[in-house]
C-alpha cells in the first residue's frame, strides 16, 4: 500500500504545483470548489496525538495498538468517553462532519449546486428534528452524560484546529459537535438500513404490468426452505413465537404516485442489496464446547471504512468492537462476558400516505376536518451559488415530501424519539443473556436480527426494533400499499412523529420472533420465519448466502473452531451458478448453430467449481452472462412498460423462472441463455477482460473526494466473491463485508476492517488492514489494553 513517505510526496507535489499544476499528481481534476492549497496543508501532514490533553471529566489514558485501534482506560466512565470522542475525531473528523452534513441537508454549503437535490430531501425529511427528540429522551438516561462527554472530546479536537487534509482541500472548518449530532448518526444508520419506498414502486409496477407478471417477478415470498427460524438444514432447538400468517395473497393494488416522484424518492433508499451474515453455534458444534459467533455486515465499502474499532476499559465495562464514527458506544463486538451482532431484517417500517389537499395548498383533509400543515421555512446554503429557501411541511403522520405539484406523506419509525443508544450502551456492560435481553427491549430502531452468545454457553436470537401494526376499518393489514392519509388508514397507534411514542401500535416485545439457546442459527437477510404472528415485511434477501451457511454448518456438528468460521466467511461458492450453469451448458450443446467461442466457453464452464475467484475465467463469464440473461428476459417487457433496470427482479426470481412462463413465449429460455452468453463474450472482449478479477476489483471502494483527489482512494486490487456468496462483494454498488469478526466469548476474538482504522491520509493506519481484509486474515481483538500510550487525559486536579 501507499506508505507515509509517498503520501507526503503527493502532498508536496500538490503544494508545489498549486491549483494550476495539479496534472503533476494523481489529483489531476480537483473541483473548482477546492480551496487553493497553501502552506496550511502541511499541518495535515504533521498531525499526531498529543502526549497530554486537559479533560473536564478526570484522568484517562489512551493507548494505540499496532493497527491504530484506540484503547481508552479510565476509572470514571465520562472520562473514558471524553477520550473516545477525542480519538474518534482525531482519526475520522471529516467523516463525522460529512455524515452530519448529509443528514442535516448541509452538503451544498461546501460542495455547491451538485448536492442541492440531496439537501432538499434531507431537510424535508427532518432527520435532525427526530434526532433532537431522541436526545431529549436519551439525555435523562445513564447514556446521556457519556454522550455529552464524547461530544466534548470531539470539540476539543476541533478547537485545537489541526484539521485533516480534506478540510484544507475544501477550505472550511467544522462546526462544534453536539449530542444531537450523535443521535443523528443513529438516524443515518437506521435510514440506510430501513429507508424503503418499495410500496411506491410496487404500485407503479401493478399499474403497468399485469397481476400475474407482478406476482411472478416480484413475489411477496420467495420459494425456498431456509428461513432464519424453522425449516432449513439445521433449524436448531428454538423457542420462537411462531404462528399466524404474513398475508401471502396477491399484492395489494394502490393508485400509483407520479413516476418522477417515485424515482426521486427511490434514489434516497438503502443501497440495493445491502445485507449481512451472522451466525452462532452452541458448544455442541465446537471442539472446545464453547459457543462461537461470526459476523460480517455487508454495507457500503468506502475510504475510510464505515466502521471504527475501539476498546473501552473502565470498572463498569471492558468492551471492544466496531462502532460508526460519531457514535460513542461499540455497536457490534464483545465484552468479557458475551458477543453480539446485528444483520438487517428487511422489515417494513415506513408507510406512505396520499391526502386530499385544499386548493390553496396550505391545508389537508384529515378525517372530518381540514388541518393546516405544520410549516417551517428553511434555507439551504449553496457554495458558489444562490441559497435555496423551501417550506418544510408536516402532517399528523410525519413529513410531507413535495416535488413540484406532487406530494406524499411519510411515516417512519425513526421519526420519533428512540432509545437504541440506551440499549447499545447497556450491551457494552452486560453480564449475560438476561442483561442483553432486557437491553434489547429498548432497541426500537432499526429492525435487526440480533445474534448473541456468551461465556456461560448461552445463545440467543431476537428481532429488534418497532414493527408497526396497521389497520383499515378495524382490520389489520400489511404495509405494502399507499394509504389514504385523509381517511386515517394504516395509522400506528401511539406514534408521535418528532415526539415520544408509545408501543401501543407496535408488535409487543415478547411476540416478536426470537429463539433462546438455539444450537445453531444463521441470518443472511432471508425471511425471518415462514408464518410469523405479525406482518414483518417482504423486502427479504435472496436465500443463497443463508443456504450455503446452513448447509456447511450442518456438516460440522461438534467439529468447529474459530478458524473454521473464518474460513466459512471466506466461502465464494455461488449458488446461482450451481442452479443455472448446467442448463446453460446443455442449451449451448443442443444448439447446432452455436458459434465456436460459445462452445469453447462451455468447456471452461463445465470444469468450473462455481467459485467466484479472481483468476477464474469461468467466474467472469458467469457474472457477465447472468446480467445479460436478466436483460434478455425483462428488457422487452420493461421497455414497453417504460420501466428502467432499477425495477429488475432479484437473482432468485431470474434463476428459478420456469421455462414455460409467458416471458419465454417469443423466444425460449434456452435460446435466451445462448444469446446472453454471446452478449457476455462480446462485452468481455470489448472491455479487454480476461479473468474475474479484471472486472471484480476494488475500484469502486472510493473516498468521498476520490473523483477529484484520487490519491485519497485505496489502491485497486482484484477481489473474489459476489453478491450471492458468503464472502460478499458487489463491485457494481461498492457493497460488501464492511467488518468481519469471529468471537469465542470470554476466550478469543479476531476482526478486520476493509482499509484502516484511521481516516488520516498520512497515518500508517490509513490502509494497513486492506490487504488482510481481502484475504480475511483477521487480527486479534482481545480485551487487553495494548500498544503504546499516546495520550494522557488529565483532570483539573491532576
Amino acid at each position: 500500500m501507499t506508505d507515509d513517505t509517498t503520501r507526503r510526496g503527493v502532498l508536496a507535489g500538490l503544494v508545489a504545483a498549486g491549483t494550476g499544476g495539479l496534472a503533476l499528481t494523481s489529483a489531476s481534476d480537483l473541483l473548482d470548489s477546492f480551496a487553493p492549497l497553501s502552506g496550511e496543508a502541511w499541518d495535515a501532514a504533521d498531525r499526531s496525538l498529543p502526549e497530554s490533553v486537559e479533560s473536564p471529566y478526570g484522568d484517562a489514558s489512551l493507548h494505540v495498538d499496532e493497527f491504530g485501534v484506540p484503547h481508552a482506560e479510565a476509572e470514571d466512565e465520562t472520562a473514558a468517553y471524553f477520550a473516545v470522542g477525542y480519538v474518534q475525531a482525531f482519526d475520522r473528523l471529516f467523516q463525522l462532519d460529512l455524515q452530519r452534513r448529509v443528514m442535516r441537508g448541509q452538503l451544498s454549503e461546501v460542495i455547491g449546486e451538485a448536492t442541492v437535490e440531496d439537501d432538499e430531501f434531507h431537510v424535508r425529511m427532518d432527520f435532525a428534528g427526530a434526532a433532537e427528540a431522541t436526545w431529549e429522551l436519551v439525555s435523562d438516561t445513564r447514556a446521556g452524560p457519556l454522550v455529552e462527554a464524547y461530544a466534548d472530546g470531539v470539540n476539543t479536537v476541533i478547537e485545537e484546529g489541526r484539521l485533516p487534509l480534506e478540510f484544507e482541500l475544501l477550505g472550511y472548518e467544522p462546526r462544534p459537535w453536539t449530542p444531537v449530532d450523535s443521535m443523528l448518526m443513529e438516524k443515518q444508520i437506521s435510514w440506510d438500513l430501513t429507508g424503503d419506498f418499495s410500496e411506491l414502486r410496487r404500485a407503479l409496477l401493478a399499474d403497468r404490468l399485469d397481476d400475474e407478471l407482478v406476482e411472478t417477478l416480484f413475489p411477496r415470498r420467495l420459494d425456498h426452505n431456509y428461513p432464519i427460524l424453522g425449516g432449513g438444514a439445521v433449524a436448531g432447538d428454538t423457542t420462537a413465537q411462531l404462528g399466524a400468517h404474513e398475508s401471502p395473497d396477491a399484492p395489494s393494488r394502490s393508485e400509483p404516485l407520479d413516476a418522477e416522484l417515485t424515482r426521486y424518492l427511490s434514489a434516497f433508499e438503502s443501497p440495493r442489496g445491502v445485507g449481512s451474515n451472522s451466525w452462532v453455534v452452541s458448544g455442541e458444534y465446537t471442539e472446545s464446547g464453547d459457543p462461537i459467533l461470526a459476523y460480517d455486515p455487508h454495507l457500503s465499502l468506502m475510504t475510510p471504512p464505515l466502521w471504527y474499532e475501539q476498546h473501552v476499559e473502565t470498572p463498569d465495562r471492558s468492551v471492544r468492537g466496531a462502532t460508526f464514527p460519531g457514535v460513542p458506544f461499540v455497536i457490534a463486538g464483545a465484552n468479557d462476558r458475551g458477543a453480539w451482532s446485528f444483520t438487517n431484517v428487511g422489515a417494513d417500517v415506513l408507510d406512505c400516505y396520499r391526502y386530499e389537499i385544499a386548493e390553496d395548498g396550505d391545508r389537508y383533509r384529515y378525517r372530518d376536518e381540514w388541518r393546516e400543515f405544520e410549516r417551517e421555512e428553511h434555507t439551504i446554503g449553496v457554495s458558489g451559488g444562490e441559497d435555496r429557501t423551501l417550506t418544510r411541511r408536516k402532517t399528523v403522520h410525519g413529513p410531507l415530501i413535495q416535488r413540484e405539484d406532487q406530494r406524499v406523506g411519510v411515516a417512519w419509525t425513526g421519526h420519533t424519539a428512540t432509545r437504541t443508544t440506551v440499549a447499545i450502551e447497556a450491551f457494552g456492560r452486560s453480564d449475560g443473556l438476561d442483561d442483553v435481553r432486557e437491553a434489547t427491549r429498548e432497541f426500537d430502531l432499526p429492525t435487526q436480527n440480533l445474534v448473541y452468545a456468551d461465556a456461560d454457553g448461552r445463545t440467543m436470537y431476537y428481532l429488534t426494533g418497532k414493527l408497526p401494526i396497521r389497520q383499515i376499518d378495524g382490520d389489520v393489514v400489511p404495509g405494502d400499499r399507499i394509504f389514504d392519509g385523509s381517511a386515517g388508514e394504516g395509522e400506528w397507534q401511539g406514534f408521535e412523529p418528532f415526539g415520544q411514542s408509545s408501543w401501543d401500535g407496535f408488535v409487543p416485545f415478547g411476540e416478536k420472533p426470537h429463539a433462546i439457546d438455539p444450537d445453531v442459527l444463521a441470518t443472511a437477510n432471508q425471511r425471518v420465519v415462514d408464518e410469523p404472528d405479525h406482518y414483518i415485511g417482504v423486502s427479504y434477501a435472496t436465500p443463497y448466502r443463508g443456504m450455503r451457511i446452513e448447509n456447511r454448518l450442518a456438516d460440522a456438528v461438534g467439529d468447529t473452531d474459530p478458524g473454521f468460521h473464518r474460513e466459512l466467511q471466506n466461502d465464494v461458492r455461488d449458488g446461482r451458478a450451481a442452479q443455472l450453469v448446467p442448463d446453460l451448458i446443455a442449451a449451448v450443446q443442443e444448439d447446432d448453430e452455436a458459434a465456436d467461442p460459445l462452445v469453447d466457453t462451455v468447456d471452461t464452464l463445465a470444469e468450473w467449481d462455481y467459485r467466484m475467484e479472481p483468476d477464474s475465467r469461468a467466474a467472469l463469464v458467469f457474472a457477465r452472462w447472468f446480467e445479460a440473461f436478466r436483460l434478455r428476459i425483462v428488457e422487452p417487457t420493461f421497455d414497453e412498460a417504460d420501466l428502467d433496470e432499477s425495477y429488475s427482479p432479484n437473482d432468485w426470481v431470474i434463476a428459478t423462472l420456469s421455462s414455460d412462463h409467458s416471458l419465454f413465449e417469443e423466444r425460449s429460455r434456452e435460446s435466451m441463455m445462448v444469446d446472453a452468453l454471446a452478449d457476455a463474450l462480446d462485452e468481455i472482449d470489448e472491455e479487454g477482460w480476461s479473468v474475474y478479477g479484471d472486472w471484480n476489483s476494488t475500484r469502486s471502494i472510493t473516498h468521498p473526494l476520490g473523483v477529484e483527489a484520487g490519491f485519497l482512494d485505496y489502491g485497486t486490487r482484484l477481489a473474489d466473491g459476489s453478491r450471492a456468496t458468503v464472502k460478499n462483494f458487489r463491485v457494481e454498488s461498492a457493497v460488501g463485508s464492511s467488518w468481519r469478526m469471529v468471537v469465542r466469548p470470554g476466550e478469543t476474538a479476531t476482526a478486520i476492517l476493509p482499509g484502516g482504522n484511521s481516516g488520516d491520509y498520512f497515518s500508517p493506519h490509513y490502509d494497513d488492514q486492506f490487504e488482510r481484509w481481502l484475504a480475511n486474515d483477521q487480527k486479534s481483538m482481545e480485551l487487553t489494553v495494548a500498544g503504546e500510550r499516546r495520550t494522557q487525559f488529565r483532570g483539573e486536579s491532576s
